[in-house]
Formats: C-alpha cells, structure tokens, sequence
C-alpha cells in the first residue's frame, strides 16, 4: 500500500474518536490530518509496546531521524513519507511534530505528576500541539483560532486522563495530580490497588468538572468565522463530552472498566454535529 493507504489503515484500526471528527473532510485535508493522527498513533505505540525503556528511546530517537528527513531528506517509513508531502501544503512546523515525541518521551522518564500545572507541559506537548497542528490542516482566518485549539487539545488530553485511569494505573501510571489525590484523602494506592471510594468519585467529579470548564473555554475562544472550518474539532468535543458524561452517569467508576461509546453512537453524534456547523 501507499504511505497515505498505511495512514488511513492505521487511523481506521485505531477506533479512535479522532478518526470519525474528520470522516466528511474534503479529500486533501483528510489525507492530511489521517497522516498526523497515523504519526500520532506510531510514536504512542512506541511507549505502551515497549517494556524495555532503553528500546523505546532509541525508537523515538529514530522517529526524531525520520521527521527529520521529512522535511530535508528521504524518509523511510510511509507515515514519514506521508508527512513529508503534506507538511508543506499545510504549514505543519517541524519543531511541533518534534514536541510530540518529546512529549512521548515524558511517559518513559515519569509516571507520577505532583500538580496539575506539571501535568499541563506533558498535556500540551501530547495534545494541545496536535490540536494547533490540526488547526492548519483545516483552516483558519483568524490568529485567536489557535488558542481554541491548544485548550481543545488540552481538554481532550483531560479526558483521556479520565477515562483511563484503571488502564494507565495498571501500566503504573498516574495522570491525576498527586496533590489533589491527597485533598481528596485518598493515596497513590487507592488509585493502584481499585478502590472506588466515595473520595474517589469526588476526585473524579472534581476532575471531569475541569475538563469541562477547558472545553467551554475553547469554544468561548473560536471566532465565528472559523467556526465552519473547524468543525472537525468540534465534532471531537461532542464525542469526548459525551464520553464524560456517560461517566458522571456510571458513577465514576473508570479503576475497573473503560467507558466508551459504540462506533455508531459516534458516527451519529458526528454527522449531527457536523450538519449542524
């Protein structure tokens, strides 16, 4: 297959929200934002597959190499290849899908954030840059559009951190600041070891409350006349809401199962918020 078939295998096999925000996209931007989600996708997959640390740093270095010679060179893998031909028609900076690594990168060297302004680099780098990146890919007029779309990015980032906390715990991992698990009495092995107390459930509900409030900050950010274009982050939201919701309603109770919605549920919410612009 081509680099953009692998891309768009790659985002189909995925299952991932991201994928249905950009389904009714003209051809070009899809292919487009197909093979950012695709490199997305490749450098994540490096950090949750490899057990060995030393491994997964020589395989990010290498995918530093490959974006590197995406825009000066000849890259080898077909996600590279796809970006390098993209990258130019859509203004995609360098130094942007070089701060994604860096932010896979984080996940090797820490697993425990203290606060939540430490957690906000780690949310930027991994997706408030794809969120700007994604930005270019589907247009905008006015600057201000940008910062709608860090602090989408950053809302969306939130809300993975809470639909995975029993998974990402389990791989030793804890995304909620250590300083609010604590004001909430409860201890990193409350989180370990699955125990969805009442102070559990006010933690959570403290944390899909923020997501929220990022969520609303971005659209009060959106300028009307760009609102069309960016649709395709919209629809994400309307998802990823839907998602936290559904949440709220089981109670919080993400330690033991993950939340989320069937495919048609999500190919309905977004044609609905697509027709509506």
């Amino acid at each position: 297959m081509d680099p953009h078939q692998y891309c768009q295998a790659k985002a189909a096999g995925s299952g991932s929200s991201f994928y249905y925000s950009f389904l009714f996209l003209p051809p070009e931007r899809r292919r487009a934002i197909t093979a950012l989600y695709a490199f997305c996708r490749e450098v994540d997959d490096v950090v949750d597959e490899c057990t060995d640390t030393s491994v997964a740093q020589m395989k990010l270095a290498w995918w530093r190499k490959e974006v590197a010679a995406a825009y000066h060179g000849a890259p080898q893998h077909p996600v590279a290849r796809a970006l390098a031909e993209i990258a130019p028609r859509f203004n995609l900076a360098e130094a942007r899908l070089l701060e994604i690594i860096d932010g896979m990168e984080m996940d090797l060297n820490f697993n425990r954030y203290p606060d939540f302004e430490t957690l906000k680099l780690y949310c930027h780098r991994v997706a408030s840059v794809v969120g700007l990146l994604s930005a270019e890919i589907f247009g905008y007029r006015d600057s201000r559009t940008l910062d709608y779309a860090a602090d989408l990015g950053l809302a969306f980032q939130l809300t993975n951190i809470i639909r995975d906390v029993g998974e990402d715990a389990r791989r030793n991992r804890i995304y909620l600041p250590l300083d609010e698990i604590a004001r909430h009495g409860l201890g990193e092995a409350d989180i370990l070891e699955t125990r969805e107390t009442d102070g559990f459930r006010r933690l959570m509900e403290f944390q899909i409350e923020r997501a929220h409030g990022y969520y609303r900050g971005a659209f009060a950010k959106l300028p009307a006349d760009d609102r069309r274009a960016q649709r395709p982050g919209l629809v994400m939201a309307a998802i990823y809401q839907t998602t936290l919701d559904e949440i709220r309603r089981d109670g919080c109770r993400v330690l033991k199962q993950r939340v989320s919605l069937t495919p048609i549920r999500k190919l309905w919410i977004a044609w609905k918020t697509w027709i509506k612009g």
